[in-house]
């Protein structure tokens, strides 16, 4: 089973950062006549509910099963996923509807030392993404790549701004609006990925099929194992951080009971000892079936 530690870690930077940058920006943007700024800022206090919310998640998922979760807490994880994507949703309608508002609301172009605050913006951010998500991506956690994602986000949004900001004080009079339609079109990237991490946790919590390579890798570990002639079935679901296993395996019909059940244990321990973080495994033996 993988440690949530580096999780919980990357959790915790993203909380610290994003409060920092959410007050630079909010009170930049009111400062130098940026609504792009503020909803970014704005956006920011959304990523620190979703770090907190990653970072609960993945402290309830590491429960040890219980009486009445005998298959353990896993699904948390998955849980906090959702959240993070509807959360990742919600900032993008936000900002979208705002951005409209402020298109159609005649205002002063914003201020140039905005520009600078958004270069460090979107370096911090570009940087925290890719931290994050190297993170969620060695802990298969759907969870922490949303997390991830938000930082994205905030970098795109920002980049955004920028470019619309640039717009708007090169081109001088009628160009006030550009930052707004920027933000505006940031949108719909975060929308789409929003969309993309609420469907990959949906998934996870209705135990969709992993993905094929991972069934293969199982199914090849498992028939590697002496006196194992056939993986007849192989269901796997993901919990949390861990894989739960179900397979059929066929051996010679002639063997004693006891020599099946140490093919099972072997077949189970081969795969909790392997990189795939197998959590649990449960293991049918069947005779293997024999040509006329």
């Amino acid at each position: 089973m993988r440690s949530i530690k580096p999780g919980l870690v990357a959790a915790g930077v993203g909380m610290a950062v994003n409060i920092v940058l959410a007050i630079v920006k909010i009170v930049t943007g009111v400062i130098g006549n940026s609504y792009a700024l503020i909803a970014d800022g704005i956006e920011s206090t959304t990523d620190i509910v979703s770090s907190l919310v990653v970072w609960t998640g993945l402290k309830f998922s590491s429960l040890p099963p219980d009486e009445d979760h005998p298959y353990g807490h896993g699904k948390a994880e998955s849980i906090a996923g959702m959240v993070v994507a509807v959360t990742l949703l919600l900032a993008a309608m936000f900002i979208g509807i705002q951005s409209v508002r402020e298109i159609i609301t005649p205002h002063h172009a914003p201020a140039w030392f905005t520009l600078l605050v958004l270069a460090l913006v979107i370096g911090t951010k570009e940087t925290l993404y890719r931290f994050v998500f190297r993170v969620g991506d060695e802990l298969a956690s759907n969870a922490v790549k949303g997390d991830a994602w938000h930082h994205r986000s905030d970098a795109i949004t920002s980049a955004a701004a920028f470019v619309g900001i640039s717009v708007a004080l090169i081109g001088g009079k009628g160009y006030e609006s550009a930052d707004d339609w920027a933000a505006l079109l940031a949108c719909a990237f975060i929308l789409f990925n929003g969309y993309r991490i609420f469907r990959a946790a949906l998934g996870e919590i209705m135990d969709a099929a992993v993905p094929s390579p991972i069934q293969k890798e199982i199914r090849e570990l498992s028939s590697s194992v002496p006196g194992v002639m056939r993986v007849e079935k192989c269901r796997i679901r993901k919990s949390g951080l861990g894989l739960i296993v179900e397979i059929h395996l066929e051996v010679d019909g002639d063997l004693t009971v006891r020599r099946g059940h140490e093919i099972a244990h072997e077949v189970s321990n081969r795969l909790k000892s392997s990189a795939l973080s197998v959590q649990d495994v449960v293991v049918h033996v069947e005779p293997a079936s024999t040509s006329a």
